[in-house]
């Protein structure tokens, strides 16, 4: 059998083993858009996620339905926000100012240096607390998955990283519309550097913002968007605190493109490009709101697999001393970006 051969073999069986999950998030999306219409003021994402949930955990959570349930949150989420920004203008981006970028690199840095103080106090190994410091600053897993090679973090910390982050991520995408509510009535600069400075994954994000309005889950994206792209620093700098060279780092970075580890997800790029399109008027008006429109799809969709893959069993066993880390981390965020949006926006 020749190379080809195995490799459409392989893609075969992949698109085979992502089609039943896929489906099931695709039908709880639509079902879900059906019941926005119904009920308008609680919105397609917020019932997609609650829905995506309920189904997951009662009915189709098996083993056979993850894949596709991933590829639902991960890929279409990332093709939704490069469409996001065929809807956004450079002077959108730049009206964010140096006050908001500035927002951005002290929330991570309080993240980064909290998280290294908080795990060192609960007996945390150096590379666990590294790998909790860049999941929680930066992007989750992503970061976490970037971060693992440059430090020689072992995959046992990796795994257990991942989960305690996504758990407390899970918790504050309900919370923070919450308290965006009570502490800023909503108002869209400050509910937005809120979720999209705080919360781990760009999906999380997008759920949690989608759960206040629309303006909000675009302008949290764009936050989230600027500590994603500060994740080659966020490497680097692990890889110091290892006491590896620049060169060392690059080269682990190299071997992680070849093993299919990008450093900044492709999704970044991609929006920066739709952007410039837009902007140059490339992207027409007509062509920006059909996007619009399809990335909203796209998110919902994607927000129905997020809730599908929450496992309500796996939360409530996470051991005391991650759960604790978890919640110290979470809490530290938190509370840096209140005081920080106090002072700054």
């Amino acid at each position: 059998m020749s190379v080809n051969n195995i490799k459409a073999n392989e893609a075969l069986k992949n698109i085979k083993e992502i089609i039943p999950g896929f489906i099931v998030a695709l039908v709880v999306g639509i079902v879900s858009m059906v019941f926005a219409n119904i009920i308008p003021n609680v919105g397609a994402a917020t019932i997609s996620i609650f829905l995506g949930m309920f189904v997951g955990n009662v009915f189709l959570g098996q083993e056979v339905f993850q894949k596709g349930y991933k590829f639902s949150e991960t890929d279409l989420l990332s093709y939704s926000i490069v469409l996001l920004g065929a809807t956004l203008s450079i002077s959108t981006l730049m009206d964010l100012g140096f006050n908001a970028i500035l927002f951005v690199i002290l929330q991570m840095s309080v993240t980064i240096v909290g998280a290294l103080y908080i795990g060192k106090k609960l007996g945390f190994g150096d590379n666990f607390r590294y790998l909790m410091a860049a999941g929680n600053a930066v992007c989750g897993s992503s970061a976490i998955a970037a971060t693992a090679p440059v430090i020689d973090a072992d995959d046992k910390d990796k795994g257990i990283v991942i989960t305690i982050v996504n758990v407390t991520g899970i918790f504050l995408m309900f919370l923070l519309p919450f308290l965006a509510g009570k502490l800023y009535n909503h108002e869209t600069v400050q509910t937005s550097a809120l979720i999209g400075s705080t919360l781990q994954s760009v999906g999380q994000v997008v759920a949690s913002g989608a759960m206040v309005n629309e303006p909000v889950k675009d302008l949290s994206t764009i936050f989230k968007i600027v500590r994603v792209v500060l994740l080659v620093a966020v490497v680097f700098l692990f890889g110091h605190l290892k006491n590896k060279s620049n060169k060392d780092i690059i080269e682990e970075g190299v071997k992680d493109a070849k093993g299919g580890t990008v450093k900044v997800p492709w999704y970044v790029l991609g929006f920066f490009i739709t952007c410039i399109l837009f902007s140059a008027n490339i992207i027409s008006p007509d062509i920006s709101a059909f996007c619009k429109q399809l990335s909203n799809k796209f998110e919902v969709i994607a927000l129905a697999a997020i809730g599908l893959k929450v496992n309500i069993k796996h939360l409530i066993k996470q051991g005391k001393a991650v759960s604790l880390y978890g919640l110290f981390v979470g809490t530290l965020q938190v509370v840096a970006a209140i005081i920080l949006i106090g002072i700054l926006l």
